[in-house]
């Protein structure tokens, strides 16, 4: 039973989800610090207020508050642009600059390969 304990946690996929979850969590910090000490004063200095709690409260007593969910999709639509264009974007010019370049190579290779086989080709109708 443990021996299956073991061998279940020592799969691939259960450690790359680990070190994904930690490695998610970690991150969570740095998005929420650029949202909140860089996105939303820019936002603020340019609305005058960094949230949209107060705006659209609707009703006598208990609100309905618009606002506090407009604030909520503001948020998230400057999280995902964040991870989008610092994340997303380069890593997939990275792997695109990676594997345009191992190509080059391997299409590089080929020519070697036929400019070879072209010389031996040569001598031997030399002889």
């Amino acid at each position: 039973m443990l021996k299956g304990f073991k061998d279940f946690l020592m799969r691939g996929n259960v450690i790359d989800l680990a070190v994904g979850m930690i490695m998610g969590t970690a991150f969570t910090t740095v998005v929420t610090a650029l949202v909140s000490s860089v996105l939303m004063p820019a936002i603020s200095a340019l609305i005058g207020s960094p949230n949209f709690d107060s705006f659209l409260a609707v009703g006598p007593g208990e609100q309905i508050k618009i606002g506090v969910f407009l604030t909520a999709v503001v948020n998230f639509l400057l999280i995902a642009s964040a991870v989008y264009f610092c994340i997303v974007v380069p890593i997939q010019k990275l792997t695109e600059i990676a594997t345009r370049n191992k190509v080059e190579e391997e299409e590089e290779e080929e020519e070697t390969e036929l400019q070879l086989l072209k010389e031996i080709r040569d001598s031997l109708a030399q002889k």
